[in-house]
C-alpha cells in the first residue's frame, strides 16, 4: 500500500508539473505581431509646422522630423561617421531597383560642406526643402529604426525595422526654413521609401496612415498612426474609424516622373471635392477649377506644411463675399483686416462653443453624394489677437497650378486616415465636437 501512495504521487506530480508547464507556455506565450504603430506629432508655435521624432541608428538618435504630406522622403542633416550601422546603398544594388532608383551618385562639389550625403555610385533621390523651395539630389543610405506598437489607445512594445529603413543625409545649410530643432522632413507621399510603406511591407501590415494634428504646442502630442483602426480619443472611447466620411483620392493626370522622379499617380494627396458651402449656401466660383485639367491645373490637396488653407484667387473671393453675408446675418461685427488674412472680425461680437468661435460653418462639399467635410469656428478662425478673430483662408492669386491646398490649421482636431490600398481619404468630425482633441497621453 504503501508503494501505491507513492506510485500515485510519483503520477500527480508529473502530472501536476505537465499542467503547470502548458499553462506557462500559454501564459508566456510570444507577443502577437505589431498591427499598427505609432508616432508623436508636435507643433512649433513659431513656424506652425508638425512634426514627429524617429529613433534611428543603434544608438537611438532621437531624430526630429517636419511632416511634409508633399515629400517623397526622408533626409535630415547627420553625419554618417557618427551612424555606426549607416550604409550608403550602390545604385546597383537589389534595393535601389526596389525604390525605384535608377541613376547613381557623382560627387563633384569640392566643398566639404555640400557634399554631405553624397556616396559615389550610391542610389540617387530627388526631394524638395518646401520652406527654401530648394531642390535636393542626395544619396540614399540605410540604418537601424526602432518603432512604437499600439493598439490605438496606449504605446506597446518597441519594435526594431527588421530591415535597415532607408534615408538621407544632407547638410545644415539644407535646413532653411525649418524649425529651430528640426533636423530635417520626413516626406509621406506614397513612395517606396516612405515610413508608412516601409512599415507595411516590412512588417505585413495594412498601407494605411491617419493624422492627428494637434492645435497647441503643449506637452501631450498630436499623433500619427500606420496600420489602420482602431483610433481610440479619451474621453471618448468609441473608434473614431468606424465614423469617418470618405473621399476617393484623385489620379494626378500628368506624368509625376518629370516633376518628381516618381511614378505612382497617387504620389501626392489629391481628394474629389465638388463644392464648396457656407451655412448650407453654395459659395460662387467655376466649379472646373476643382478639377484637375489635362496639364496638372486644378484639384484639391492637402499639406501639412503650409499653415492656413490657399484657395485660387475667385474661390477665395466666392467664399470671403459667402462668409461675410452669413457673418452680418449673425450679428458679427467686421473690423479692418489683417494681413494675410480678408475677413477679420470683433472677437467680443462671436460667442465661443465646444467647437470654437460660434460663427457661420463651411463645409467641403465631397464627390459621390451629401458627404462633407465641415469646419467650425476652431478651424475656420484664428486669433490674430485678444481682440480680433480673422476667416483662416488665404488668397492663392489667380492661376496656380492647385487651386485649393487644405492647410495644417484646418486638419487640427480630425483625424485624417489615407488609405492607400483603396485609395481614399477617412475624415472624422471634429474631435472637439466629441469633447476630446487629438492631443493625448498614449503612455500607460
Amino acid at each position: 500500500m504503501p508503494s501505491s501512495i507513492h506510485n500515485y504521487g510519483l503520477i500527480f506530480l508529473f502530472s501536476a508539473v505537465a499542467i503547470f508547464s502548458v499553462a506557462s507556455a500559454a501564459k508566456f506565450k510570444q507577443p502577437k505581431p505589431p498591427t499598427a504603430f505609432l508616432f508623436p506629432i508636435g507643433k512649433d508655435t513659431k513656424t506652425l509646422q508638425y512634426y514627429t521624432a524617429l529613433d534611428i541608428s543603434s544608438q537611438r538618435n532621437d531624430v526630429r522630423l517636419v511632416l511634409d504630406l508633399g515629400g517623397q522622403h526622408i533626409w535630415f542633416n547627420c553625419d554618417a561617421k557618427e551612424l555606426s550601422t549607416f550604409k550608403p546603398l550602390s545604385c546597383r544594388s537589389k534595393q535601389c531597383k526596389e525604390y525605384e532608383r535608377l541613376r547613381c551618385m557623382f560627387c563633384g562639389d569640392p566643398d566639404p560642406a555640400d557634399n554631405v550625403g553624397c556616396f559615389k555610385d550610391s542610389c540617387v533621390v530627388d526631394f524638395r526643402n518646401p520652406f527654401s523651395k530648394r531642390d535636393m539630389s542626395r544619396g540614399l543610405g540605410d540604418d537601424a529604426l526602432f518603432v512604437d506598437s499600439t493598439n490605438g489607445l496606449s504605446v506597446g512594445l518597441s519594435y526594431k525595422f527588421p530591415k535597415p529603413f532607408p534615408f538621407s543625409c544632407v547638410s545644415a545649410n539644407l535646413l532653411e526654413g525649418l524649425y529651430s530643432e528640426a533636423k530635417g522632413m520626413a516626406g509621406l507621399m506614397n513612395t517606396t521609401t516612405s515610413l508608412h510603406a516601409q512599415l507595411s511591407t516590412q512588417f505585413k501590415i495594412p498601407h494605411k496612415f491617419a493624422l492627428c494634428l494637434p492645435s497647441t504646442s503643449d506637452y501631450v502630442p498630436g499623433h500619427m498612426f500606420i496600420g489602420g483602426r482602431p483610433y481610440t480619443f479619451p474621453p471618448y472611447y468609441k473608434d473614431i474609424g468606424r465614423e469617418l466620411i470618405t473621399a476617393k483620392l484623385v489620379s494626378y493626370p500628368v506624368n509625376t516622373r518629370r516633376v518628381f522622379n516618381v511614378g505612382d499617380p497617387f504620389d501626392e494627396y489629391f481628394i474629389d471635392v465638388k463644392s464648396i458651402s457656407v451655412d448650407h449656401k453654395l459659395v460662387s466660383f467655376n466649379a472646373s477649377l476643382l478639377s484637375i485639367d489635362e496639364e496638372g491645373y486644378g484639384g484639391t490637396t492637402l499639406s501639412t506644411v503650409t499653415p492656413y488653407t490657399q484657395l485660387e484667387a475667385s474661390i477665395y473671393e466666392g467664399l470671403v463675399s459667402a462668409f461675410t453675408k452669413a457673418a452680418a446675418f449673425r450679428k458679427m461685427k467686421r473690423v479692418s483686416s489683417v494681413a494675410p488674412f480678408g475677413a477679420c472680425y470683433n472677437a467680443k461680437s462671436i460667442a465661443k462653443s465646444q467647437t470654437g468661435p460660434v460663427v457661420p460653418y463651411i463645409d467641403i462639399n465631397l464627390a459621390g453624394g451629401k458627404q462633407h467635410w465641415r469646419f467650425y469656428g476652431a478651424n475656420s478662425m484664428v486669433s490674430v489677437n485678444k481682440d480680433v478673430l480673422c476667416l483662416a483662408f488665404v488668397d492663392r492669386a489667380s492661376n496656380p497650378r492647385t487651386s485649393v491646398v487644405i492647410g495644417g490649421h484646418q486638419m487640427e482636431n480630425y483625424l485624417i486616415e489615407f488609405d492607400l490600398v483603396t485609395p481614399k481619404v477617412g475624415i472624422s468630425t471634429s474631435l472637439l465636437f466629441r469633447n476630446t482633441t487629438c492631443s493625448q497621453s498614449r503612455v500607460m
